[in-house]
């Protein structure tokens, strides 16, 4: 079989950057696996990829969303925690608040300082 050209591919594809993209991920199927539509003949993935686009021999538009695909990321969405924290530990203090009285609410004077004629 005769070698591919991008002229016989741009008929299927007109736009070359296009053209680019998409033989790119087809060589990157065919890398990682995916079965052959044309015969090899000791080609290697990316023309072999051209070679199918010129034959029509698979899908554009599964290789646009496979280009899709490929660019995007994952993306982890924080999700609320199903219980507020905060609420639960105020929660705990006003139980033990409660438990204690009102004592416990109540702040402590500090002891006082007694003051030494060293430092004057």
């Amino acid at each position: 079989m005769a070698r591919v050209t991008v002229e016989d591919c741009v008929q299927q594809v007109p736009n070359r950057f296009d053209l680019v993209m998409l033989a790119a991920q087809r060589a990157r199927d065919i890398s990682a696996g995916a079965q052959l539509q044309v015969d090899r003949d000791r080609d290697k993935n990316p023309v072999v990829a051209l070679r199918e686009i010129a034959d029509t021999k698979l899908s554009l538009d599964s290789l646009r969303e496979g280009i899709v695909a490929g660019l995007q990321k994952h993306a982890d969405v924080d999700q609320p925690e199903e219980t507020n924290e905060m609420l639960e530990l105020e929660q705990e203090l006003a139980a033990t608040l409660a438990q204690h009285g009102a004592e416990a609410a109540q702040p402590r004077p500090l002891p006082a300082v007694e003051e030494s004629d060293e430092a004057e």
